[in-house]
């Protein structure tokens, strides 16, 4: 072999390890790269054949990643517009309810009025929504009916309580009412009947300030009696103004469910007002023994009003029921409880309940803990909850807070909520910063956006600043 020969075979003998070299840099290293460390020395076609072919093997690759993350980034979007789809309908499942509460309590307060024509309006309104309180609704509208006068279209209403509701509660009460419409038909008016209950449950009440030995055995007869369900519910207050322990046995009674649904609730409440451990143990029977959300809520407002921590915190672990664990919590940031909400936000794991504490946090005016969650909290969707909180709990921690997740935060989504906040706050001043300073032109937009509807001086000199641009 001559000298040029082996000269020619070195030079092939280096271009294939310089090609081998960049093959097996391959996975770390672009084909720019590759293709420089192979240019060391001349290439064959087939040889610039394959790094076109791994060229176009790693692009296909990248676009199979991005679309597979495009595919979960999808799947993501989805699954939080479902929770938002649910939320949304629990939320107004819930004000359904407030507002059929709300139509009730308008209803009894005509009838304390004696706006009989408004209080029969707003009990129909209530019955044809067929809630929960629909039969309490049936009775009454009979009972403002035969006030007005409509004595055979409150026959009819009493009626269909009977046919719809046999088990109900309410039931007696019709039952009785029924009796004193025919029994009262074809006389004329007595006007004096309402003057006389009237006058008589005011004597109750002076003998209570003087006698209540004497008076609570009265009035516990007006209880049991056949009174109507006003009259008894005025009775009720006497008692319970008393406070005496002859008056409080009488109480627990009925609030253990010893008289139609209204009163017993009723009870519960004042034994709320009461406070003390008496009262404490026997809203607790009720609460065990009751299968009747409305009252088991009730309870729990009554736990609120004697500021019992310990019960609203028992009944927010153990509750089974989704809407009256929310109620317990939302009860438990209302008489401060903000150590035993803390320890629920530790140990729960649903992520509705936890984002129930961190509005209870609002309620409690714990900003604190609300920048805790909002900072640190790992799943966008609580973190979105503890900085809408935020902005209304309002002061100069929220404020600075609120500056400090926006100026760290990458999720766009949670820089909104952020301007969201703001605005909760009628902060212009942190508003007009971010649009001077914000370059992402959405953001921007969105800032000045909530500074166009707060409108305050800061807000107008922002904007006219802008118009002289």
């Amino acid at each position: 072999m001559n000298r040029w020969t082996m000269t020619g075979n070195v030079k092939k003998a280096a271009v294939g390890l310089g090609i081998a070299a960049a093959l097996l840099a391959w996975p770390v290293a672009s084909s720019g790269a590759l293709i420089a460390g192979a240019a060391r020395g001349p290439q064959a076609p087939g040889d610039l054949r394959l790094l076109a072919e791994q060229d176009r093997l790693a692009q296909k690759e990248q676009d199979r990643a991005q679309q597979q993350s495009d595919r979960e980034q999808a799947a993501r979007d989805r699954e939080q517009a479902r929770k938002d789809a649910e939320q949304e309908k629990k939320d107004a499942d819930q004000e359904r309810l407030d507002h059929m509460q709300e139509l009730y309590d308008e209803g009894r307060g005509y009838l304390d009025e004696e706006s009989y024509g408004d209080a029969a309006r707003a009990f129909s309104t209530l019955a044809q929504m067929h809630g929960p309180q629909t039969d309490a609704a049936l009775y009454w509208l009979a009972y403002a009916q035969n006030k007005q006068g409509k004595r055979d279209a409150a026959l009819s209403t009493i009626a269909e309580v009977k046919k719809s509701y046999p088990q109900s509660r309410w039931k007696k009460d019709a039952e009785a009412l029924e009796i004193e419409i025919r029994q009262s038909s074809g006389a004329k008016p007595n006007p004096d009947a309402v003057g006389d209950e009237e006058l008589k449950l005011l004597a109750l009440q002076g003998l209570m300030n003087s006698d209540p030995q004497k008076a609570t055995p009265l009035v516990e007869k007006v209880l049991a009696g056949s009174s109507s369900p006003a009259v008894k519910s005025k009775a009720l207050f006497v008692l319970a103004q008393s406070g005496s322990p002859e008056a409080m046995d009488i109480l627990g009674k009925i609030a253990i469910g010893q008289s139609n649904p209204e009163l017993q609730r009723k009870a519960v409440q004042y034994l709320g007002m009461f406070g003390g451990d008496r009262s404490k143990k026997t809203l607790a029977e009720v609460y065990a023994g009751t299968n009747d959300p409305s009252i088991k809520s009730a309870v729990l407002k009554s736990y609120m009003l004697s500021g019992d921590k310990q019960s609203l915190f028992n009944a927010a672990k153990n509750e089974k029921n989704e809407s009256l664990k929310r109620e317990a919590i939302k009860q438990l940031g209302l008489v401060g409880g903000e150590s035993e909400l803390e320890q629920l936000y530790r140990t729960e794991s649903s992520t509705e309940v936890r984002r129930e504490i961190l509005q209870a946090f609002f309620l409690a005016g714990d900003s604190k803990r609300l920048v805790e969650a909002a900072e640190g909290e790992k799943d966008p969707e609580l973190r979105r909850a503890a900085i809408k909180n935020l902005g209304l709990v309002g002061g100069k921690d929220s404020a600075n807070a609120l500056q400090s997740i926006y100026a760290k935060e990458t999720d766009r989504s949670l820089k909104e909520e952020v301007l969201n906040a703001y605005f909760l706050q009628g902060n212009s001043a942190a508003l007009v910063a971010i649009a001077k300073s914000e370059k992402d032109p959405g953001l921007r937009k969105k800032a000045v956006e909530k500074l166009s509807l707060i409108g305050d001086k800061t807000a107008t000199d922002y904007m006219m600043e802008l118009l002289q641009k």
